[in-house]
C-alpha cells in the first residue's frame, strides 16, 4: 500500500533509508526476509531473470495462509520490482495500531478497498506477533495513567505480564492469544471478547459501521475466507509495475543498476 505490489520493502540500504527501515515496518519478521531471499537464490539458479521478487512475495503471502489452515487461491503473476524504496514514502501509507476506524477507512479507500476489505484484511492478524511497543500505550497511558476499558480484563492482566511498562524493544506476543498459529477467524470473536490487541483491531467491533461486518465473519469462517481471498487479489493488483517501471532483480535486497 506504500508503492504497491514491487517488493521495494525488501531494498536493504546501508544508510537505513529504504522502506523497509522505516518505523511502521519495525514488525516485519527478519525471518521472512531471510526466507524471500532464499526462495529467490534458488530460482535464479533454475531460471535466471525469470521470476520477480514481488511475485515470489505474492506467491508467499498465499502459501503462508495456506499452510496455517487458511484459503488457497490463485495467485496473479507478472509483477516486475520497483526501482525505488524510501522510508520517507511510508508515513500515513500504512494502517496505524492507533488509528480508528474513521482514520482507517480513507488509509484502505484511496487504494480501491471497501470496508468489507478493509475487515477482511484486518483478519490476517488471526496469524503473527507485534512487539510490546505498538500496543502498550493501551495498557499504561489510555487517556492519563490506565488502561483502555475496551480491553478483556483477563487479557490486559496477561498482556501486563508479557509487557511490563519498562519492557525491552525486542520483546513480542501473539496476535491472536487464542489460536496464534492457525489462519481462521477466531480473531474476529476475539473482537467480540475484547479481545484485540490493537486499538485498531478493537475499535473495529466498536464502531457501529464495521461491526455487522465483524459479527458476520465471525459466525461464518466461510465468509471471512471468501472475503479475504477477494481482498487479498485487489491488493495483489496494487501499483503493479510493468515496461520501464520495472525490472527483475538478481537479488532482492538490491536493484540490478
Amino acid at each position: 500500500m506504500v508503492g504497491g505490489c514491487d517488493a521495494a520493502v525488501l531494498i536493504a540500504s546501508k544508510n537505513n533509508d529504504a522502506e523497509k527501515d522505516a518505523p511502521d515496518n519495525e514488525s516485519l519478521a527478519g525471518d521472512g526476509f531471510d526466507t524471500i531471499n532464499r526462495v529467490k537464490a534458488a530460482v535464479e539458479k533454475r531460471c535466471p531473470g525469470v521470476v520477480s521478487c514481488a511475485d515470489i512475495i505474492a506467491l508467499a503471502a498465499r502459501d503462508v495462509v495456506y499452510l496455517a489452515d487458511g484459503p488457497y487461491w490463485r495467485v496473479e503473476l507478472g509483477r516486475l520490482d520497483g526501482l525505488d524504496s524510501r522510508a520517507s514514502d511510508v508515513k500515513g501509507k500504512l494502517p496505524d495500531p492507533d488509528m480508528h476506524v474513521k482514520d482507517l477507512t480513507p488509509v484502505f479507500q484511496r487504494n480501491g478497498f471497501t470496508e468489507v476489505d478493509m475487515v477482511a484484511l484486518s483478519g490476517a492478524h488471526t496469524v503473527g506477533f507485534a512487539h510490546c511497543s505498538r500496543f502498550t500505550d493501551r495498557l499504561y497511558s489510555y487517556g492519563g495513567a490506565r488502561t483502555d476499558p475496551s480491553f478483556n480484563p483477563a487479557y490486559a492482566y496477561q498482556l501486563k505480564q508479557a509487557c511490563p511498562i519498562d519492557v525491552g524493544p525486542t520483546i513480542a506476543v501473539n496476535m491472536d492469544p487464542v489460536s496464534p498459529i492457525r489462519f481462521d477467524n477466531a480473531y474476529y470473536a476475539n473482537l467480540q471478547d475484547g479481545l484485540g490487541l490493537f486499538t485498531s483491531d478493537q475499535v473495529l467491533y466498536a464502531d457501529e459501521a464495521t461491526r455487522p461486518i465483524v459479527d458476520m465473519f465471525a459466525a461464518s469462517q466461510k465468509d471471512f475466507f471468501d472475503a479475504f481471498v477477494a481482498a487479498m487479489l485487489k491488493l495483489g493488483r496494487l501499483g503493479v509495475k510493468t515496461g520501464k517501471d520495472g525490472e527483475i532483480r538478481r537479488v532482492c535486497t538490491a536493484f540490478n543498476h
